[in-house]
């Protein structure tokens, strides 16, 4: 397949961080671009700069005297009013924070997601991908989970209003899509599909099988959760099934894609231990989903990753390969230990303080086997089977 991308990136976007010890720590949207560049799959030419979100593009999905909070807590010095309140509007606590120019930077991290969708449904590429993007955990009213404005909503609620598409919306970060899952609940023509650890032990503790839409939306969310210590071919049996079904029979006009890379056995927030190929091949099943059923229509966002060393720059740029068609994405298959450029691994070794991988996926031969390996994959078969019982039963294209 032949395929037009654009990659949103600005570098004002690496000033959301809400602080020097925070773990959402925006060196990895920089560490992915030199990777890129040093690999010769990204030029400036395939680079558009983010844009400002308006306040009324936010109120699509947030209340307004939500975003009148993050405003007055987002001054240098907020009064004492708007830091009484900062915990009613969940920014306070350790995972997200008020800090300076919060509402400016958020709301150009969200921007960023919309210029991805328009540059999309414009014609003017089938692909984009915005990395800074993601931030998938904020509700209408709350911040939590490291997002203040929740640009995936954002974009999906855009796609509703302006272009009024039916909208497929893929979570693969480790934890729950719940922000996201809530704002379209009740809303039959978008799907939500979250592939995450089961919130029986992460963070925010929702998603279960169970949850599946309300009302008319009954059936068009589809949750996945996932035991402690799955790997990858568990993971992709899941994920593929289902995923393929869903979509199959929801038939979109677009899908919008979640990119967290937390679910490697190397990140510190989860308990899951896939490998990189994972992030090769999730992007690559969407690929071929965009094109089957949407014309292209594929706009990709970021999300967690906490290793941001070791995973985050290889996941994400495997999805750019993709995005591409870049030959690289297809030699890795039979060649998986395909060196990473060297001029990357010689300018950022000196800062990584864990020695980085040196090749694009992982020596997984190497890997300490898992106990109870069929224990767990018996359990995700079982959920898998729970969660296509609750598929909307309409025809699938052969």
């Amino acid at each position: 397949m032949s395929c037009r991308a654009k990659f949103i990136f600005g570098n004002e976007e690496l000033q959301y961080r809400f602080n020097d010890d925070h773990p959402f720590n925006p060196k990895r949207l920089e560490l992915t671009v030199d990777l890129l560049i040093k690999t010769g799959a990204l030029s400036s030419a395939s680079i558009v700069p983010p844009r400002q979100a308006t306040i009324e593009e936010l109120e699509r999905v947030h209340l307004s005297e939500y975003i009148q909070a993050v405003q007055a807590l987002s001054r240098p010095d907020p009064d004492e009013h708007a830091i009484r309140e900062a915990d009613r509007w969940g920014l306070m606590d350790e995972d997200t924070p008020y800090f300076p120019g919060m509402h400016e930077i958020t709301s150009l991290l969200v921007g960023g997601s919309l210029e991805a969708v328009d540059t999309v449904m414009s014609g003017q590429s089938d692909h984009a991908l915005h990395l800074g993007g993601g931030l998938h955990h904020a509700m209408p009213n709350k911040g939590g989970g490291f997002c203040v404005y929740n640009d995936a909503s954002v974009a999906i609620a855009h796609l509703r209003s302006k272009y009024n598409a039916r909208v497929m919306y893929i979570d693969t970060d480790v934890h729950h899509g719940d922000g996201v899952q809530w704002s379209f609940y009740t809303d039959p023509d978008v799907c939500t599909f979250s592939i995450h650890e089961t919130g029986k032990y992460l963070y925010p503790g929702t998603g279960p099988v169970e949850e599946r839409g309300d009302g008319d939306g009954f059936g068009t969310n589809i949750n996945l959760p996932v035991e402690p210590y799955t790997e990858d071919e568990s993971w992709m049996d899941s994920f593929r099934e289902v995923l393929g079904k869903a979509v199959a029979s929801f038939r979109p006009d677009v899908i919008i894609s979640q990119h967290g890379c937390d679910a490697h056995a190397f990140d510190p927030q989860a308990h899951i231990h896939c490998s990189m190929s994972i992030y090769l091949q999730m992007p690559q099943f969407i690929h071929e989903l965009a094109h089957k059923y949407c014309g292209g229509r594929w706009i990709a966002l970021g999300g967690g990753g906490y290793d941001i060393w070791r995973v985050v720059p290889r996941a994400w740029a495997l999805l750019w390969l993709t995005m591409t068609d870049h030959p690289l994405a297809s030699a890795l298959s039979s060649k998986p230990l395909t060196p990473l450029a060297p001029e990357w691994l010689a300018r950022w070794q000196p800062e990584s303080p864990l020695p980085l991988p040196d090749t694009w996926l992982d020596p997984v031969e190497t890997w300490e086997p898992i106990p109870r390996r069929k224990e767990i994959s018996e359990k995700n078969r079982q959920t898998k089977e729970i969660a296509m019982l609750y598929l909307p039963d309409r025809p699938v294209e052969q």
